[in-house]
């Protein structure tokens, strides 16, 4: 018997993990005339005096500013703000990297992103093609393809779902029953301990904690390490390193040792298993 390829689930944040800064700041927000600085208080303001939630609130600004400056809000105008991103040296071909090196390994790699930011800018991104699913904020739109409410609301403490949706291999959104039904974790199709979560900030800290204390890996990318030093120092990830995705790097070669860690573990449990199967089969008289 031939132990199955082992399946690793990457699950990574987008805006200022794998972009330099929010996706809005690089298109959207200069086309409707107010500088990034003012967008983010403005609507930190208005989520406060409501007492809303800061997603909704963002998801409610953009609409509100963006109709008051006669700006476009379809569906393919916010997809065309997502090709205007900038990445983190070295992101762009990081996916056909980690993909390469994990078939010499025999690994199953999946990419995800788990994102605050809206998915119909990540859509219309470079990278967009390289994630085998994106949960992110979304918006409804009408006849005319013209954004009217918010679809699906991803904030830090709802991020935690779509990890569960990893590990179970429940992808649809509209599917709780699997979702909430039990499953033996070795019976997932991405047990926790073959996950790895890649976040910047204090609103991956749920996820980050969630997948590192079920035995998987949590990284914190930064430029400026003192953001992120209370991360390691408190446990609540694995490892931090700058956000230079560039082969041969830092995160390069920490990622790389994650999945090699993994996939090695992996087969040598599969081994045990198989072993333990063939004897209960055929039992050796002593």
């Amino acid at each position: 018997m031939v132990a199955e390829a082992t399946t690793i689930a990457i699950m990574y944040d987008f805006d200022k993990t794998l972009t330099t800064r929010d996706q809005q700041e690089f298109t959207f927000i200069p086309e409707i005339g107010i500088g990034a600085e003012d967008f983010w208080k403005k609507s930190n303001e208005f989520a406060k005096e409501k007492k809303m939630d800061s997603v909704l609130a963002y998801m409610h600004f953009m609409l509100d500013e963006a109709r008051y400056k006669s700006a476009k809000i379809s569906r393919g105008a916010f997809k065309g703000h997502g090709k205007d991103l900038e990445y983190y040296q070295g992101v762009e071909d990081w996916f056909d990297r980690i993909n390469t090196y994990c078939t010499g390994m025999g690994i199953q790699v999946e990419h995800y992103v788990i994102s605050s930011g809206l998915k119909e800018i990540i859509e219309g991104s470079a990278i967009y093609n390289n994630f085998k699913e994106v949960f992110a904020c979304e918006f409804l739109y009408d006849v005319n393809d013209v954004a009217i409410w918010p679809k699906n609301v991803v904030n830090y403490t709802t991020k935690t779902q779509f990890v569960y949706r990893i590990n179970k291999g429940v992808l649809d959104l509209s599917d709780d029953d699997n979702l909430n039904k039990y499953t033996p974790e070795d019976d997932r199709p991405v047990p926790f301990r073959n996950m790895l979560y890649i976040g910047d900030g204090v609103t991956d800290v749920p996820c980050m904690r969630l997948v590192k204390a079920n035995g998987g890996y949590s990284i914190a990318v930064y430029t400026d390490k003192q953001k992120v030093q209370e991360f390691i120092t408190h446990g609540r990830v694995n490892f931090i390193a700058r956000a230079d995705y560039s082969e041969g790097g830092e995160l390069d070669s920490v990622v790389k040792d994650i999945l090699l860690k993994i996939a090695t573990e992996d087969r040598l449990a599969a081994l045990t298993k198989i072993q333990r199967n063939e004897m209960l089969k055929s039992p050796i008289n002593i």
